[in-house]
């Protein structure tokens, strides 16, 4: 038979289950942790974007950026699910699923690779195919095994012997008229203009036909397989804030930059913002007209047949186990575009 509770009783459950309300809000948060590839800039600027004005948590998120740097390993935070998204690239996942590891790129800030050679303004390189003439390319250990070697393979004139080590300085670039270093079209262009006074020639090596995506949004198959939900929402926040960055109030994004990085300059910022527009490294291709971050089997097949082509790839690697396109390609956030 039912038994009435009486007064105290009935007001002392009512407080227990307000206490419990206020401690517990009905709408909490996701966290979520996403790394980066390197120190703070505006090449992450969307990502930082998204947490300055709110647009993860109006798509129910609480993201923490995780800075990259010289000393960290976020790639392998990554596949030890110690965070949730990454940073990653084609090379990466390819080589992934050739080591049996279950991670997938499920969207691509980046359509163009913002890798650069550079040049001598009057050493006479005056288009891509000019840089083989010069003695001496200062290239990375990665750069040398990767794009170098399709240059070699697809053009006339590159040679092994014109390497040399990249150490990160431009000074040994600076000092030698007749040669040409890496780096991003976003950054080092700018700062060799400001030590040398003169404007280098800057080659775009995806203008040249070499096609990786860069600036991944990189998952475990795990939780795309257990919470596809979270993933979109965290794709769908961060494409948005990609177009908020680029083409809104980006104030406060920068400032969240420089406070992960002190190094980082406005000066250097508002070039990169600048380069990235100028050279389409957020928007070309399919994201024309589909939107930031999107992916297509078409893109990443021919990327990995191009690392097939020079051997770091074999043909028979199931690459399409790199990528997952069900969460890009349509169209969000484009409105948002000024």
């Amino acid at each position: 038979m039912y038994k009435a509770l009486n007064t105290k009783t009935f007001f002392a459950a009512m407080g227990l289950a307000a206490a419990i309300m206020a401690a517990e809000p009905a709408n909490a948060l996701d966290k979520v942790s996403y790394g980066t590839n390197w120190l703070a800039q505006a090449e992450h600027g969307g990502f930082y974007q998204a947490v300055a004005d709110g647009t993860y948590k109006k798509y129910g998120l609480d993201v923490t950026i995780v800075q990259g740097g010289p000393n960290a390993a976020n790639s392998a935070l990554l596949i030890s699910g110690k965070l949730d998204f990454y940073m990653g690239g084609p090379q990466q996942e390819i080589d992934a699923v050739k080591q049996g590891i279950p991670i997938v790129d499920v969207a691509a800030i980046f359509q163009k690779d913002p890798q650069v050679l550079i040049a001598h303004p009057d050493a006479g390189v005056e288009k891509f195919e000019d840089l083989a003439k010069l003695p001496t390319l200062f290239l990375s250990k990665d750069g040398y095994i990767t794009y170098f070697e399709w240059m070699k393979a697809n053009f006339q004139g590159f040679k092994d012997e014109q390497f040399k080590p990249y150490n990160f300085s431009p000074a040994p670039f600076l000092a030698d008229k007749q040669s040409a270093q890496q780096g991003y079209v976003t950054s080092e262009p700018y700062e060799i203009e400001k030590q040398a006074g003169w404007k280098p020639k800057v080659f775009l090596i995806a203008d040249a036909g070499y096609s990786p995506y860069s600036t991944m949004i990189t998952a475990q198959k795990a939780l795309v397989d257990k919470n596809p939900d979270l993933v979109q929402r965290f794709v769908n926040a961060s494409i948005e804030g990609w177009y908020n960055y680029l083409y809104g109030d980006n104030k406060a994004a920068n400032e969240l930059i420089k406070k992960d990085n002190p190094d980082m300059t406005d000066g250097q910022i508002a070039y990169s913002i600048a380069k990235m527009k100028e050279y389409g490294i957020v928007e070309s291709g399919e994201a024309l007209e589909k939107g930031i971050g999107c992916i297509t089997e078409a893109h990443y097949k021919k990327f990995f047949d191009e690392m097939v082509q020079i051997k770091l790839f074999d043909a028979d690697i199931d690459y399409k186990k790199a990528f997952d396109t069900q969460f890009v390609c349509k169209g969000i956030g484009m409105s948002l575009k000024k």
